[in-house]
């Protein structure tokens, strides 16, 4: 593991375990979107109007909220192999559910409960960390998450195909149904081809089980507000639903959801206070220390980065035909430009912060995401449309380049934690699709592409504060012994 290159053409040790999970991911991502190159022939097919097609689109990314902080958990806690494999299983079923759905309540149901297999993308964080040395840990987990991700793309393109090979009102069933089937055969072959770590590896696992461990009382404070985004989206998702919204929900039930949160945010913030209850008697030992703001930085970093991606992967085949006036086909496989650099630009992300350092690719990195989208807010339908597409594709650069560069900073802060730490960071990142969703169903694309402009603004505001990782962390192992990995 001591080389710098990776030969990506190889299928043994730690390339075949980088190649079967991106695989994972990219399943994952070809389920979970696997509606948005066919919401046309779904809304048609379902009497849908054009508010409730908005509503399915933020129950698409509400659950993974949560979803992907528990699935941390379980990651660190279980190990990525049993996590990933039970994750594929258990996703495949929404995927039935939807391509039944009789109705809009039912196809609902299936999107929101569809939203959990999103968290499949924390599980290879923590399974790439395992394999690969800081050096090349960028690189690696770019090509993951760029590959992986490249499954919403490849859905965009191949979808439409299938259900008109299908054919009929029901052709949109058989191609989500599909997805679901390769997900569930996957979770088999994921199950038996890998392992945790390399042989003769140790699986570091939290101290305790519940809620993400801190190194001091300010960092304990921070965790706690942290999590009140993640709250505060589901909050306005119950809005979205209430008679404030579509009418979805009714009123007392929208009221007591509301206070199920308030009480969940109260249980949450007590069982961080059990895990961490000693370091308000005496902190631990300066070795074993993080600093919680840089996880901090990172959830507002993703927030811009991927829970724009998420909301735009969303809407821009519909951004297209509107503003254009295309088929459906044609306007999904031209908004399948956006997710396509996801094949080269995550990886250019992590290579490039591998190479260049973490702060500096991710100050440069985000500068050019606020650019990006200052400038798709421009595009009308006076813009050719090859000049369009361009556009769709610069921007979307700067946004996966810069999700890329995030994640190779995450499993540099705390080996153990690193399933939460990439929990809580993704969550962030469907708490920004979901604000971005929200903020789309009121305002113009116009005004849709200016807001993520402007909290990509907030975010290189807020990446001054980061610090570039370096030296070594501590990990103690089962003997006890203390266990040093580089992360520079």
């Amino acid at each position: 593991m001591s080389s710098d290159s990776l030969n990506l053409f190889s299928f043994k040790g730690k390339i075949r375990v980088l190649h079967l999970t991106w695989i994972a991911f990219f399943i994952t991502f070809f389920a979970w979107f696997n509606h948005a190159p066919l919401l046309m022939a779904i809304a048609d097919s379902l009497s849908l109007t054009s508010e409730q097609v908005k509503t399915l689109l933020i129950l698409n990314v509400a659950l993974t909220i949560p979803a992907r902080v528990i699935i941390g958990m379980l990651t660190d806690k279980y190990g990525p192999r049993l996590t990933y494999s039970l994750l594929l299983a258990v996703g495949s079923i929404p995927c039935f559910i939807f391509a039944l759905a009789d109705s809009f309540t039912a196809a609902a149901i299936g999107r929101f409960l569809l939203g959990f297999i999103g968290a499949g993308f924390v599980v290879g964080i923590r399974m790439v960390s395992e394999w690969f040395p800081a050096k090349q840990l960028g690189t690696a987990e770019g090509i993951y998450g760029g590959w992986g991700n490249f499954g919403s793309a490849a859905g965009a393109m191949t979808l439409p195909t299938i259900a008109l090979l299908f054919g009929g009102e029901d052709g949109w069933r058989y191609a989500i149904g599909i997805t679901g089937v390769l997900a569930l055969v996957y979770s088999v072959i994921y199950f038996k081809s890998v392992t945790d770590t390399p042989k003769g590896g140790t699986y570091f696992k939290p101290k305790k089980i519940g809620g993400m461990e801190v190194s001091s009382p300010a960092d304990f404070v921070l965790l706690l507000i942290m999590k009140v985004p993640m709250y505060a989206a589901l909050a306005l998702l119950t809005w979205k639903l209430s008679p404030s919204g579509v009418g979805m929900l009714a009123m007392p039930v929208a009221i007591a959801i509301y206070v199920s949160l308030v009480a969940l945010y109260v249980f949450d913030a007590k069982k961080c206070y059990d895990i961490n209850k000693e370091i308000f008697v005496k902190l631990p030992e300066p070795m074993h220390r993080y600093r919680f703001k840089q996880v901090a930085v990172l959830n507002i970093l993703y927030f811009a980065t991927f829970g724009s991606e998420l909301a735009v992967i969303s809407m821009l085949p519909l951004f297209f035909s509107e503003t254009f006036t295309l088929d459906p086909v044609k306007a999904g496989l031209l908004a399948s430009a956006y997710a396509f650099m996801n094949l080269m630009s995550r990886p250019a992300g992590g290579l490039i912060s591998d190479r260049f350092g973490r702060k500096s690719t991710l100050l440069i990195l985000t500068a050019g995401l606020a650019v990006g989208y200052l400038t798709m807010s421009m595009i009308d339908s006076e813009w050719p449309l090859y000049l369009a597409v361009a556009a769709a594709m610069a921007c979307s650069f700067f946004v996966q380049s810069g999700e890329g560069a995030v994640f190779a900073v995450v499993p540099l802060i705390k080996r153990r934690l690193t399933g939460q730490i990439a929990g809580m960071t993704g969550a962030y990142g469907n708490v920004g699709a979901v604000f971005y969703l929200t903020v789309l169903s009121m305002v113009s694309y116009e005004t849709f592409f200016l807001v993520i402009a402007g909290t990509a603004v907030l975010g290189f505001v807020t990446l001054l504060f980061l610090e570039e990782p370096q030296g070594q962390m501590a990990e103690v192992m089962p003997d006890g012994s203390v266990s040093l990995i580089d992360v520079a």
